[in-house]
């Protein structure tokens, strides 16, 4: 590294190389005793302080990059002479090896930190370009032939707007490109439809000025028809600006045909820094042009050091990386897309969109529903005779599904890098980008291995959720005090909503009744130990509280479900008006207590006179004539929600038994379930996991258990009310149930089926 300084002839260049690379030395020796004292290896990014344990893991590379920064605050005390020399041969050597490496001939390179700076200088250097003009004259030249930027429709959000700021154009100089609509890509800008628009505004008296073509777009990274756009632009006299992720195959052997004819646009932005896992390393837009005077009017040259300086961080870490370390990092990025898009051609309900695209380095996959026939759990992709109500619920139901498998997906393979992101004509998708992402977060081919395990794993829940979702539906539209509510955000089987008898249901403001009864309805489904997971939350469009039923794993009994939803929220209900009416029975009956208590004294002062009233003078007549009177009193029976005498109490000594208190509401369906069978599974009648035989004898010794568990009293009644039918028992059957009633006769059987029968029991 410092014998590229030692080539300038200068003492003090050549001192600042060797104290460069004692620097990296003491790094070096610093790191391994880190790591032998603690006796692991530690992430090469942490540093010591608050911040240890947070930041990324950087690399070798990266500390060259970060090292860059340090050097060049350290090389601009040098003198002016020797700063422009430094920094004139760090600019020259650095774009001299990002165009051999990326294929771009006599190229000049401008180095900016913001993504999209680039674009905009190639702007201001086509429009200083084609008015000649413009210097003197200014909008006036603008205004008389207005000029054209043509972007794709794919392009990425914001850029258009953005150009438009930097530019001080009005947005009527966009025009939106769309992309392919009967053949080609869908994320492909239509050449046809481009060639029209460019004869249109020609017409009209514009100048087409720009097209920024994409090789690799933001979303899915398709690349345009480069190489039919450049013979376009060529004919119309158009600048063509190429950006894009699939440059960086640029520097592979192989490259595909419409990517390596980005080579002879007239300009290109690169990112770098993400591709190679550099941090803090600049963007680079390398571009063709003859007129130094015009690049400097446009800002892609500078003749202030500074400027020049930033591109020291990019020029250390490419000589240290150098050209093998930097194909090998592209193509291991290349090799980790194609090694995930070929596990996945392997798995069933996984769609592809970037099939025909082998060299792209990004993947873009997402649950999708099968053709009619091929699986009856999967509904076809909207048909023909689908309403539109029903295609936009079927791709709602979608969305949500692919949005909670992507979130799965990056918590439990954080390396993978995953983002999910939403395409206007394919929904909801999941990205695998590992050029942006594989160097920063050490991606490996096992990384991608537990990706496919991990989708297929999730396979079954989004299937069976997706079974149900139709079935709790018609259950709950079929229950009486339940509204489903069609939220298209959440990915379970489905949101429903108790509407109790306070329910307004003309307003959509917040209930708190409503959300008192579905917080303790969360709480005793829970409390059930289901598989079922079940949360509460604000319904969609209102602010009304809503049941969330969450993904299903295996196979669901929807209609006890629903049912056990119902019955325990009105059991709620009835619980919470109970206690109301019992409140207002309670006051009322103070109330009436106060009032009996009053007359009662009233009553006791007439009956015992004015006389017995006075202190001395009552005294004395109540140790001559002493009054015989009862204690009354009143008792609040809180059963029969009355008052009561306390006579009863004081005369035999005991309280009344009042009345019955009614029993406890469940409506809650009580279904005989097998041992470790949990609550809201189907049946094993139905089910293949036990044989024919041993589920039909496990299902009968289960009713012996219930008949045997029914009592004698049980007995008896069946026994009496067989008596004149026509398949009435006959007698010897009628004396067994009564022996049995006694206790004198067992169930003929052997002693292991007896201790079968107890255990099942």
């Amino acid at each position: 590294m410092d014998a590229s300084l030692e080539k300038i002839a200068d003492p003090m260049l050549a001192e600042m190389g060797k104290n460069l690379k004692e620097a990296m030395k003491m790094l070096e020796d610093s790191q391994r005793r880190t790591e032998e004292e603690n006796g692991k290896k530690l992430v090469s990014g942490d540093i010591p302080g608050p911040l240890q344990g947070r930041i990324q893991n950087i690399g070798e590379q990266g500390h060259m990059a970060l090292l860059g920064h340090s050097l060049g605050a350290y090389i601009s005390t040098l003198d002016k002479e020797k700063l422009r020399k430094l920094t004139t041969r760090i600019l020259s050597d650095t774009t001299l090896w990002l165009c051999r490496i990326f294929r771009y001939e006599n190229g000049c390179a401008y180095f900016h930190e913001e993504e999209r700076e680039g674009l905009a200088k190639i702007c201001r250097l086509a429009i200083h370009s084609r008015y000649e003009d413009f210097v003197v004259d200014g909008f006036n030249v603008l205004y008389n032939k207005k000029p054209v930027i043509y972007l794709s429709a794919a392009a990425r959000p914001g850029l258009g707007q953005y150009l438009c700021n930097q530019l001080g154009l009005p947005f009527p100089c966009l025009c939106r490109v769309p992309c392919n609509t009967m053949f080609g890509s869908q994320h492909q800008m239509d050449v046809a439809f481009l060639e029209k628009l460019i004869k249109d505004d020609v017409e009209r008296g514009r100048l087409p000025l720009l097209l920024v073509a994409n090789a690799g777009t933001a979303a899915v990274g398709h690349t345009d028809k480069i190489g039919r756009l450049k013979e376009l632009c060529e004919q119309y006299g158009i600048w063509l600006h190429v950006e894009g992720v699939n440059l960086a195959t640029l520097a592979l052997g192989y490259v595909s045909s419409s990517v390596l004819a980005a080579t002879k646009c007239d300009s290109m932005t690169m990112t770098p820094g993400p591709w190679l896992g550099l941090p803090a390393v600049p963007a680079v837009t390398l571009y063709k042009h003859d007129d130094p005077a015009l690049t400097l009017v446009a800002g892609l040259t500078s003749n202030k050091p500074a400027d020049k300086l930033r591109a020291l961080p990019l020029w250390l870490s490419l000589q240290y990386l150098g050209l093998d370390g930097i194909v090998e990092r592209i193509k291991h990025a290349c090799q980790l897309s194609q090694r995930l898009q070929e596990s996945l051609k392997k798995v069933n309900y996984i769609k592809i969109l970037v099939e025909d695209e082998l060299s792209s380095p990004v993947v873009v996959f997402r649950f999708f529903q099968e053709l009619p026939g091929s699986d009856p759990v999967f509904k076809a992709v909207p048909a023909p005779n689908m309403t539109p109500s029903a295609v936009g619920r079927e791709r709602h139901s979608c969305d949500a599904l692919n949005r909670w498998l992507g979130e799965q997906l990056k918590q439990l393979v954080p390396a993978s890098g995953l983002t999910v992101m939403d395409l206007e004509a394919d929904g909801t998708c999941v990205r695998f980008s590992p050029l942006m992402t594989a160097a920063v977060l050490g991606t490996r081919g096992e990384d991608v291995d537990q990706l496919v395990a991990c989708i297929q794993s999730k396979l079954p829940v989004l299937s069976c959720t997706l079974q149900l979702r139709e079935e709790f539906k018609q259950e709950v539209e079929g229950t009486a005090g339940l509204l489903y509510v069609d939220d298209p955000n959440w990915p379970g089987i489905g949101v429903v909503r108790y509407e109790h008898a306070n329910d307004d249901k003309s307003t959509l403001k917040s209930d708190p009744e409503g959300e008192k009864i579905h917080a303790g309805l969360v709480k005793k489904l829970n409390e059930l130990e289901s598989d079922l997971t079940f949360k509460i939350g604000p319904e969609y469009k209102s602010m009304k509280s809503c049941l969330y039923v969450g993904m299903a794993s295996d196979d669901i009994d929807v209609a006890e479900l629903v049912e056990t939803i119902a019955a325990t929220a009105r059991e709620i209900e009835e619980n919470s008006r109970l206690l109301e009416n019992m409140t207002e029975v309670v006051r009322k009956g103070i109330q009436e207590a106060q009032v009996e208590l009053q007359k009662a004294n009233e009553e006791r002062l007439l009956e015992e006179g004015v006389l017995r009233q006075i202190p001395v003078v009552g005294s004395v007549l109540n140790w001559f004539s002493p009054v015989q009177a009862l204690q009354k009193g009143r008792t609040f029976n809180l059963t029969a929600g009355c008052l009561e005498s306390t006579e009863p109490i004081y005369v035999y000594k005991a309280q009344g038994a009042g009345v019955t208190p009614p029993p406890t509401p469940s409506g809650t369906r009580t279904k005989q379930r097998l041992p470790g069978q949990k609550p809201f599974k189907r049946s094993l009648r139905g089910s293949d996991a036990l044989s024919e035989t041993s589920s039909v004898s496990h299902i009968e010794d289960l009713e012996k258990v219930e008949h045997l568990s029914g009592g004698p009293e049980q007995m008896t009644l069946e026994a009496s009310s067989t008596e004149g039918h026509p398949g009435a028992p006959s007698p010897r059957h009628a004396d067994q149930t009564e022996a049995l009633k006694k206790g004198a006769l067992r169930p003929e059987v052997d002693h292991p089926q007896v201790e079968g029968l107890e255990s099942l029991r």
